[in-house]
């Protein structure tokens, strides 16, 4: 069946704007409908900072009407009423006084969307939340229905006077751009990593400065599984992007099971090998001294078998390491760790000895 395509970008005009929604739009427009819907043919409505939230509602409700599937692209900032401490998404008009007169109620586009079948809705959002809404969204996530499958990211406000672009949104066009859709999981998964990438270049290589803020996921199918993606970024030579994916993923194990969780550990020994394989032995070296400091730290006896891994992994790229100041800084560490944990192969700790004095020599 035809697909519909809702394109809705919206934000205050004034000082109370936290994003430049609209300017997202002539990116998405610039894809072709059957792309955007994933449907061999699309009708596409475009709203770009409406005024009055009774025009949004009737928008809305039109496109929750239409019988095949529906993509519900939504740009934009989210703002409470104070009164009842329900989330809007702000429009042209609306202040910080006028938010239940002038935005869009959230539960609106919950409601006219929740009759609609299963399988058939799926929202992909990118938005800044105000103080108020992002302290709120701690406590109380955005209820987004049972029946749709949302993606996306809300981000902390910008800084003070500061108007954000829509990164995640600008990233979902950009690889629409090519032609293909993928499935909407990978969709997201792929802005994500391309989103950790940029943020770290614009942070000089530091990594990102906040991250995506709270990742929006609901519609995940549970066998998703991201080493798939993973490697085959890897195989194509898309290492950046394969290590800011396994990045977030171990975010997301860290968050919700703590650092020094197997979950977690498990993606820092993914990233560990990424370096490798991007050729960083330094990195992979420094990643692998740091997964096995973590398990001593646990408790984990230095036989234990993930712990003897991740010293000799260390060990093994530190041999591999071309910049001899990397070398001597890196190496004091290992020594350390090798005095733990001497592991299987005899003279392991003597090699690592003998390896710092000829660097130590060659610099002196």
């Amino acid at each position: 069946m035809p697909g519909t395509v809702l394109l809705l970008a919206a934000s205050p005009v004034g000082r109370g704007r936290l994003v430049d929604a609209a300017s997202v739009l002539p990116v998405l427009a610039a894809v072709e409908p059957a792309v955007l819907s994933g449907t061999p043919t699309a009708s596409v409505v475009e709203l770009a900072d409406p005024l009055e939230p009774q025009a949004v509602l009737s928008r809305l409700r039109a496109a929750a009407a239409a019988p095949g599937p529906l993509t519900v692209f939504v740009t934009g900032q989210l703002q409470l009423d104070r009164r009842q401490s329900l989330p809007h998404l702000a429009l042209a008009r609306t202040t910080a006084a006028t938010v239940r007169y002038t935005a869009l109620p959230w539960h609106w586009l919950r409601e006219e969307l929740r009759l609609r079948p299963d399988g058939t809705t799926t929202v992909v959002a990118d938005l800044y939340a105000d103080q108020e809404s992002w302290r709120q969204l701690a406590e109380r996530p955005l209820d987004t229905g049972r029946n749709i499958a949302v993606y996306g990211r809300i981000a902390p406000p910008p800084a003070r006077r500061a108007v954000a672009a829509p990164a995640y949104m600008k990233a979902v066009a950009t690889i629409l751009r090519s032609g293909h859709r993928p499935p909407v999981d990978e969709l997201h998964e792929q802005a994500l990593a391309r989103l950790a990438v940029e943020e770290g270049a614009g942070a000089g290589g530091r990594g990102s400065s906040g991250g995506p803020g709270l990742v929006l996921a609901a519609g995940r199918p549970a066998a998703a599984d991201p080493h798939a993606s993973i490697a085959a970024w890897v195989e194509s030579g898309r290492h950046e992007e394969a290590d800011a994916l396994a990045a977030r993923w171990e975010q997301d194990a860290v968050r919700e099971h703590g650092a020094a969780s197997e979950e977690a550990l498990h993606w820092s020994e993914v990233r560990a090998d990424l370096a490798m394989f991007a050729g960083d032995a330094a990195g992979s070296c420094r990643a692998w001294l740091s997964v096995a400091a973590t398990r001593l730290a646990m408790g984990q006896g230095a036989g234990a078998v993930q712990v003897e891994a991740a010293v000799d992994r260390a060990h093994h790229q530190w041999g591999q390491i071309r910049d001899p100041e990397r070398a001597r800084q890196l190496g004091p560490l290992l020594a350390e760790l090798r005095g733990r944990v001497p592991g299987r192969q005899q003279g392991a700790l003597d090699h690592v000895r003998r390896q710092l004095r000829q660097l130590q020599t060659a610099r002196g």
